[in-house]
């Protein structure tokens, strides 16, 4: 049997250390900050609803001890043990992990990758987006040196690129719109949600960032995620994205609080899932727990590590910032 030929890292050694140097500038942040490093499990006892996360299953043996389900799950994201946390007292906490997340491969996209999450106690959207400019220019370094920073609302951000307000144009407006892409779906079957999260994807966000840092905030109400609606206009949502060369970087939230709404929008999810031809997915019942005990009032966002590498770096692809990708693990 020959040797694979492709059991070398793809990642230079340079870039190694690079990625070893921003990691132990990122704790150094937090660090000054006095946010508590924590360490939540990758293997969960519920996936993740969001229709357009797919989390990867783990089947143990039938027999395990203690009350250990045989299949659990890969997070996509540590949200929900870290919600625990705060609801427990942790207080301001961070994390830096390793999240799987299925059918997602590309040049942007590896399976496995790593997150910076945090959340800030009392922290508002605009407080939380000056502490995400802050960290992404400390990892950057002499990349960020020459980029002003801008906030723009979702609709400027779609009246920019598309000239339309993706809060009141009808469907047919936004599926014309699409059409550049070739797309021939049913945009009944895709939904609303579904055009807009299409767009913002393939027309609207590689526009944004361009030597600037740009984050787009005010997202649809049914784009919410877990993040609250806004008092000021319940159509939208208290969340932001961060972009940087046509880059999506980081993705936060005015967390939602509410129990009874977090298990509502989880209904949502599955009805979503059930259109799209996507099994249904059990609520995760110890983040509800969490938030019927009391989340306090706070902010959270994640940053993709490696894009931000890239982005460092000057890579192209997110394979040239890491050790072994998925297709060579």
């Amino acid at each position: 049997m020959s040797a694979p030929a492709d059991w070398r890292p793809r990642a230079t050694a340079e870039r190694l250390r690079a990625r070893a140097a921003l990691l132990a500038r990122t704790r150094a942040f937090f660090a000054a900050r006095d946010v508590l490093e924590v360490d939540t499990p990758l293997l969960v006892n519920a996936p993740v609803s969001d229709l357009h996360l797919h989390s990867a299953t783990v089947h143990l043996s039938a027999q395990m001890p203690g009350g250990v389900p045989p299949v659990l799950y890969l997070h996509t994201s540590p949200e929900y043990a870290m919600k625990r946390l705060l609801a427990a007292g942790s207080g301001d906490i961070y994390q830096i992990c390793h999240v799987v997340r299925g059918f997602e491969a590309g040049r942007l996209h590896n399976p496995e990758f790593v997150l910076i999450e945090w959340y800030r106690l009392g922290f508002c959207l605009n407080a939380l987006m000056d502490e995400v400019e802050a960290l992404v220019r400390s990892l950057l370094g002499e990349a960020a040196a020459a980029r002003r920073c801008e906030r723009v609302s979702y609709r400027e951000a779609f009246g920019r690129t598309l000239g339309l307000d993706p809060l009141s144009a009808s469907d047919a407006a936004l599926a014309a719109a699409a059409r550049p892409l070739a797309f021939a779906g049913d945009a009944a079957q895709l939904g609303r949600d579904g055009l807009l999260e299409l767009l913002m994807g393939a027309l609207v966000g590689p526009q944004l960032g361009r030597n600037a840092l740009t984050f787009v905030h005010g997202y649809p109400k049914g784009q919410a995620a877990l993040a609250r609606l806004d008092p000021a206009d319940p159509r939208t949502a208290e969340r932001f994205e961060l972009y940087g060369d046509g880059i999506e970087l980081a993705n936060g939230f005015h967390e939602l609080a509410d129990a009874a709404q977090q298990r509502e929008r989880f209904g949502e999810d599955n009805a979503a899932r059930a259109r799209a031809g996507l099994p249904e997915v059990a609520c995760d019942e110890r983040l509800l727990a969490a938030l019927a005990a009391g989340l306090p009032d706070c902010a959270g966002v994640a940053v993709g590590f490696e894009r931000v590498l890239m982005l460092a770096t000057g890579a192209r692809h997110i394979d040239e910032v890491l050790a072994f990708p998925t297709a060579r693990a």
